[in-house]
């Protein structure tokens, strides 16, 4: 359940009576009328015919400058409404938006938290530490452009695709760019009988199987349903799950080091992920029938979705070969 807030002109007070009228949302308000000729509308409104009221808001204030439309938060709502045991609460898609457009960014605060988090993951790694490379996952804001990219190419938003691709070649750059430095500061030596450094956790991320991509493409998928349900805290734990810094570290700092097919190994694995990703994110905004607002925009963004379905598709089967034949070789 939200509180949506409506500031227009008092004109819209019939029309928007009517909205609310069509979707049975009983409890609404009106504010007072304000010095400029406006005045605010509230609606309380159940999970079922929010995206409805959205859209019809949309249509009705489109091209309108003076006008805001503000989403609340509910946290309770006494009495309690009965639940309805065959819904799911989905958010709306101007609420995954919100959300999800705030890890396209790039920022100062993003390629900190990027140079730290390969920081401390480099640390785990050659410490053989899984507690740390654990920590560097959490912090590591990678996982937000991927979901961008996806979200954005369900809805055919060039704008949105075109910033998650830039913060995430950023992102996974700086992290390749770093370990590449540490790795040629600080060598991993694997070459002699016992191994030096980093030997289990290092090891662990130059090899990819149907498992890795399975676990990426459970991740993608638990990824986008945390977001459409609100449960946007579980993420944490899918960053743990997807692990896209580790990889990116590892192939930097093996590269570094001299040990080059084994760092082919590491960037094997990471563009699984993040191939794995993309996929199960798309999948899953299409089942949950995430799709632009009107007929046109729809339009141009089917021919959008499936171009890059397809693109993405293949570039997963094409990396699921190249896994089976380096496991046939190497056997």
């Amino acid at each position: 359940m939200r509180l949506i807030e409506i500031v227009a002109d008092a004109g819209h007070t019939d029309t928007l009576s009517s909205i609310a009228d069509q979707h049975e949302i009983t409890d609404r308000w009106w504010g007072a009328q304000a010095e400029d000729g406006r005045r605010s509308f509230r609606m309380l409104v159940n999970d079922q015919v929010r995206q409805p009221v959205m859209d019809a808001l949309q249509g009705l204030f489109a091209g309108s400058e003076n006008v805001r439309i503000v989403v609340l938060p509910v946290d309770t709502v006494l009495p309690r409404e009965p639940e309805d045991e065959g819904h799911v609460a989905t958010a709306t898609r101007e609420e995954l938006y919100a959300q999800i457009e705030k890890g396209a960014r790039i920022d100062s605060n993003f390629l900190l938290l990027t140079f730290l988090s390969t920081v401390v993951a480099a640390i785990g790694l050659i410490e053989d530490n899984v507690a740390v490379v654990v920590g560097a996952m959490v912090i590591a804001p990678l996982l937000g452009p991927i979901i961008a990219l996806a979200f954005g190419s369900t809805l055919g938003d060039g704008q949105l695709i075109g910033r998650a691709l830039g913060t995430g070649v950023a992102g996974l750059g700086l992290a390749f760019l770093l370990s590449l430095v540490i790795g040629l500061a600080w060598p991993v030596d694997i070459g002699r009988g016992a191994l030096l450094l980093g030997s289990t956790e290092i090891l662990a991320r130059t090899d990819v199987g149907l498992d890795g991509m399975v676990l990426a493409l459970a991740s993608g998928a638990a990824a986008v349903l945390s977001l459409s349900t609100g449960l946007s805290s579980t993420l944490v734990g899918v960053m743990v799950a997807v692990a896209l810094l580790p990889p990116a570290a590892t192939m930097g700092m093996l590269l570094g080091a001299g040990h080059s097919q084994l760092a082919v190994g590491a960037a094997l694995l990471l563009a699984v992920n993040v191939v794995s990703v993309v996929v199960a994110a798309k999948l899953v905004f299409m089942f949950k029938g995430v799709k632009p607002r009107t007929w046109y925009e729809r339009s141009k963004a089917h021919q959008s979705t499936m171009v890059s379905a397809a693109f993405w598709a293949g570039l997963l089967v094409l990396l699921l070969v190249v896994v089976y034949t380096r496991h046939s070789v190497n056997l």
